[in-house]
């Protein structure tokens, strides 16, 4: 077993709690996605990065897009400490062109302020990350006052 499945392991009961819908029903994410989010919440960032396809993209909010691993472990590691993900568990799966489409809501917290947000996920047919972008879904107003 790797250190990320030993992580996903470990944390499921947890990150289960955190994206439960409020009826109490549980969809599961592919595995791939509980992952990241079970190594982000932990701060394994290198194990996160190795979710990624060798040509994936992290795309953060109002930044460029950060591709390959090693870039995206060394900008997780400089930009995500710290924070929690709380994905919920409703969430849109579709395929395209063989390649499996996740868009899953939820939020994010720093130490700082609490932010809705959705998550685009792009998984090769290997179950790899292509693609994940992150939109803030927030009013303008919320915006700014995020910055100060």
């Amino acid at each position: 077993m790797t250190n990320l499945e030993t992580l996903t392991e470990s944390n499921s009961n947890s990150n289960r709690d955190n994206s439960m819908s409020e009826g109490g029903r549980q969809k599961e994410f592919s595995g791939t996605i509980q992952q990241y989010f079970n190594g982000l919440n932990e701060g394994e960032f290198e194990l996160v990065s190795e979710l990624f396809a060798p040509e994936g993209e992290l795309r953060p909010p109002f930044e460029e897009p950060v591709v390959g691993p090693e870039a995206i472990a060394a900008y997780l590691e400089a930009e995500a400490k710290g924070m929690k993900l709380y994905p919920r568990s409703e969430f849109e799966e579709s395929v395209e062109e063989g390649n499996q489409h996740f868009e899953i809501r939820g939020q994010v917290e720093t130490a700082f302020f609490k932010v809705n947000v959705a998550w685009f996920f792009v998984l090769n047919p290997e179950a790899e990350i292509l693609s994940v972008r992150v939109k803030l879904l927030a009013s303008l107003k919320e915006l700014v006052n995020l910055r100060r």
